[in-house]
């Protein structure tokens, strides 16, 4: 072990050479320099330290992608994937539960959230968005500040051979705002290093203390720093590598409290220790970076780029390289975790397909923004609502800053004022439209975890919750459990001996045959009673895993005491309905696969009795055709009436089973395999290939006995939530029949308005009123509960329609305007100006009929009134090509318009306007007077 160590560490002393002084620029000057360590060489050090010298299981980089946890758009640092364990909440029947001493190198991305690098990229030279991070953990106490410090003072100066003089520390100095003494014993312990005092910095809170969220374990922690100055000058740090030692817990209430547990939690970004040993000043100047960099150097010089802008977007003489270097940076170590094969998820096609969408909305952008300015005056700002319908959140999906850019190139300011409140507004009717969050029920904190564990209280055994079985009959029976209660606790989690009154609680019992939220599926809710009182009913609306233990969230209506025994009862009806949507949701992940092919992955699923919520990875939205498809392979199988087969397997049997069904997860090892049509044991069989031919997926949540009591499946909802992720709605069972009739009823509808529009119309308001149906079954079809693939189809239909209806009304519409503009042009032979009145239904009409006078009579201009029910008028003016730039259309409108009490909008060629009023020969006399003062 020792001696392969010794032999990496001496593989990358030779690579560095017997020098590691910093030269002071970013690049190195002496060609007789030996070559430096490259990046790889880096790593395998790092892992090969830990694991060889010190004992450390090495695990692989998690998904940048969460696992199961809401709060982080993206993995932002090595210890996410532990914090299962941080929060005492790790399953412990999980590979996971048994990990002492971790090391590994995690890819991080940094662009939001609490830990955000964002505004740092390109304001200096050693933060990044994407990075790797090398860290090292030791949990629940297996070694703490003394063991960790020594080791990395070992790795850095020993192994990659770092100048002692060049390292500088720092540690938690204190925090008197919370009572929090500095942490001399980290001081003391790099003291004992040999670190002078000299280099051995007190910090605050803000620099030393670590936080993982605004609740949760969190501590202090010491930091080690590269001079790159050398001893020239004033020292230039530079944080290599933080020690985090977890040993507090933030409660809600902000206070600290000490965490049962104390664990040790160390990371350090790759490219800067790189740039460390390579001896560069940028980490851009890496092997990490420099051959992605030079492929684009060579791109540039050969496309010779004719503005800054075309580089700044990386489209060189209308060619695109962003895809050509994809394949730069992912191959190798680098990109080694990337799951799928290359014809699934090859860099270059999936880049090349979002660049050329990209460079298209920005094209599309660049012309709508021009637009826009030309109508605007010397001094006006660029509108918000513009620049929103630009912006991601709009129907562009251009980043706002570079809207920003381009509008400051032209000398332009954006109306910031108005963005912010179309910010808010956006984020009110998200909230208002967003799914209705699940309330959280109560949870066991990181304390009362370790309290049960101290006091040695078992976990609970869930397996009841598979005891149930087909009658002859063919209903289900789902038998009651026996259970003692083993904890009680209040509504704040104080746990107490003895409850009642009504009171909401949570109790632990030694077994449940309650199926807790976990998986996607919904918990299970029902009723417990005390085995000596059967008539007093003691509800349950749910029940949670937390660390191995199933609270149950009831509420007592009289005396529940610790070491009662219980008698728990399943709500049937739910705990079927449950079986039915998950069941269900297997065979349409299956027959996704069938219809899409092998690279459709699923992202996430929730189900409830009423509907269930499946997420997967599509490399395009889903067509109707192929969403018709999918139903139909699910329909088969239900239709089959097959048998679904569960059974506890070792996890590792599961590693190698071409087309097994799992989803990035830390699965207990055994784990629930569930399989439909095939028997457990065949499913598993390499040689039978079984898993690629029918449903097979690691799961423990609870099944149907056989898929015919789906009943049916109808896709209900599809939409993208990001580009290759769609998410898809569906019911089961009579809903689904009656998503059909729905759906078939409203096409029937659809038909016959389509050969009303056929038979066509000479009359506007028949016209007009057969638009208007069109609308409303448009509005129908959004928002009906009906097969999706249909509903794609009646909207396109529509859509089509609608154009037609319309194209019909404008006709008509131009037809009436035309018979109108005649008997003017007869009452008004000649003059500069016609001021009048006409019937017109709508306002459209009134402007058609402006326009055509004005083509007929170029050199008048022309403003019409048009009295409707009510005393309401319409209006509508243009002005004569050759008016006088102070007479303006919009301006003459708002004249005639305010008159009558109304409003008026338009450019300076045309405007309408509507008001109210019943004496219509002075709203023309205004009409004239203004024209004639403006002549």
């Amino acid at each position: 072990m020792v001696a392969s160590v010794a032999a990496a560490a001496g593989r990358l002393r030779r690579a560095l050479g017997r020098s590691l002084s910093w030269r002071g620029s970013s690049r190195r000057l002496l060609s007789s320099e030996p070559p430096p360590a490259p990046a790889t060489a880096v790593r395998d050090a790092f892992l090969s330290f830990f694991r060889d010298r010190h004992g450390h299981r090495l695990v692989p980089s998690a998904s940048v992608r969460p696992r199961g946890d809401p709060s982080l758009l993206f993995v932002n640092a090595g210890m996410n994937q532990f914090k299962p364990i941080f929060l005492g909440t790790v399953d412990p029947r999980s590979e996971m539960a048994g990990f002492r001493r971790v090391a590994n190198s995690q890819k991080c991305v940094r662009a939001g959230g609490r830990h955000n690098d964002l505004e740092d990229v390109g304001r200096d030279l050693s933060h990044h968005t994407f990075f790797e991070m090398l860290g090292s953990w030791a949990f629940g106490g297996e070694y703490f500040k003394k063991e960790a410090c020594s080791m990395a003072w070992e790795l850095l100066t020993q192994v990659y051979g770092i100048p002692e003089d060049r390292l500088w520390v720092s540690y938690f100095g204190g925090d008197p705002k919370a009572r929090l003494d500095p942490d001399l014993e980290t001081r003391d312990i790099w003291l004992s290093l040999g670190v002078p005092a000299s280099r051995v910095l007190s910090l605050g809170p803000q620099e030393n203390f670590w936080e993982m969220g605004d609740t949760g374990p969190c501590g202090p922690c010491t930091e080690i720093h590269y001079d790159l100055a050398g001893g020239t000058g004033a020292p230039q740090l530079v944080e290599l590598w933080n020690l985090v030692f977890m040993q507090h817990n933030r409660e809600t209430d902000g206070s600290l409290q000490p965490l049962p547990q104390r664990h040790v939690d160390t990371g350090m970004g790759l490219e800067r220790l790189v740039a460390v040993l390579q001896g560069r000043r940028s980490t851009y100047d890496t092997d990490l970076f420099s051959p992605l960099l030079n492929a684009i150097h060579q791109a540039g010089s050969s496309s010779n780029p004719s503005s800054s802008r075309a580089v700044r977007h990386g489209n060189l003489e209308g060619t695109t390289w962003l895809p050509r270097q994809s394949g730069t940076c992912g191959g190798g170590d680098t990109g080694r975790h990337l799951p799928g094969t290359a014809e699934e998820l090859s860099p270059a096609s999936l880049v090349s397909d979002d660049e050329a969408a990209f460079l298209a909305s920005l094209q599309r952008g660049r012309q709508i923004i021009d637009r826009t300015l030309r109508r605007l005056g010397p001094s006006d700002m660029f509108p918000a609502e513009v620049a929103w319908s630009l912006s991601l959140s709009g129907h562009l999906g251009l980043p706002l800053d570079l809207v920003e850019l381009m509008l400051e190139e032209k000398g332009v300011q954006l109306d910031s004022a108005g963005l912010e409140r179309l910010a808010r507004e956006e984020a009110q009717h998200r909230a208002q439209q967003a799914e209705p969050a699940r309330k959280q029920g109560m949870r066991l904190d990181v304390h009362a975890l370790g309290e049960l564990r101290r006091q040695g209280v078992p976990l609970t055994d869930d397996s009841p919750k598979y005891n149930y079985f087909l009658r002859p009959t063919g209903g289900y029976e789902f038998r009651a459990c026996e259970a003692q209660v083993l904890q009680l606790y209040t509504e704040d989690g104080t746990a107490v001996t003895s409850i009642g009154g009504g009171q909401r609680c949570g109790l632990l019992l030694d077994r449940t045959n309650f199926y807790a939220e976990q998986g996607g599926q919904a918990s299970d809710r029902g009723y417990l009673v005390r085995a000596e009182q059967q008539d007093v009913l003691f509800p349950v609306a749910r029940a949670q895993v937390c660390g191995g233990f199933i609270l149950h969230e009831a509420v007592a209506p009289e005396c529940l005491q610790v070491g009662d025994q219980v008698q728990l009862h399943v709500d049937k009806a739910w705990r079927l309905g449950c079986m039915e949507k998950h069941t269900a949701t297997h065979l349409l992940n299956w027959a996704l696969r069938q219809a899409l092919g092998p690279g459709t992955e699923q992202r996430g699923s929730h189900l409830n009795p009423e509907r269930l919520r499946l997420d997967v990875a599509t490399q395009a939205p889903l067509t109707p055709q192929q969403l018709q498809a999918v139903e139909g392979a699910v329909q088969e199988a239900v239709g089959q009436d097959e048998p679904v087969y569960t059974d506890e397997v070792a996890l590792a049997l599961t590693a190698q089973v071409p087309g097994l069904r799992s989803l990035d997860e830390v699965y207990p090892d055994p784990v629930r395999v569930v399989s439909v049509g095939v028997p457990v044991a065949q499913a598993l069989d390499p040689a039978s290939q079984a898993a690629l031919q029918t449903s097979v997926e690691l799961c423990c949540g609870t099944h149907l006995l056989r898929t015919g009591a789906v009943g049916d499946l109808v896709i209900i909802g599809e939409r993208q939530l990001a580009k290759g992720t769609t998410r898809l709605l569906a019911i089961t069972g009579e809903q689904a029949q009656q998503a059909r009739e729905v759906g078939q009823s409203l096409a029937q509808e659809v038909k016959a308005a389509a050969e009303r529009l056929s038979r066509g119309s000479q009359d506007v308001v028949e016209a007009r009123r057969l638009s208007k149906h069109m609308g409303r079954l448009t509005d129908a079809v959004d928002t009906a509960v009906m097969p999706q693939w249909q509903r794609r189809e009646l909207q396109a239909t529509l859509k089509v329609l609608q154009r037609r209806a319309n194209t019909a009304i404008r006709k008509l519409e131009t037809g009436q305007a035309a018979k109108k503009t005649q008997e003017l042009l007869e009452r008004h032979t000649n003059g500069p100006l016609i001021v009048d009145t006409v019937p017109a239904e709508s306002l459209s009409v009134l402007v058609k009929v402006v326009r055509q006078l004005c083509e007929q009579a170029p050199s008048t201009s022309v403003l019409l009134l048009s009295p409707q029910p009510l005393g309401n008028v319409l209006c509508a003016c243009q002005v004569a090509q050759g008016a006088t730039p102070a007479f303006t259309a919009e301006a003459w409108a708002l004249a005639v318009c305010s008159h009558m009490g109304g409003k008026a909008w338009g450019t300076q060629v045309v405007a309408q306007g509507t008001g109210s009023t019943a004496d219509l020969e002075t709203a023309l006399s205004t009409a004239r007077a203004y024209a004639l003062t403006q002549l």
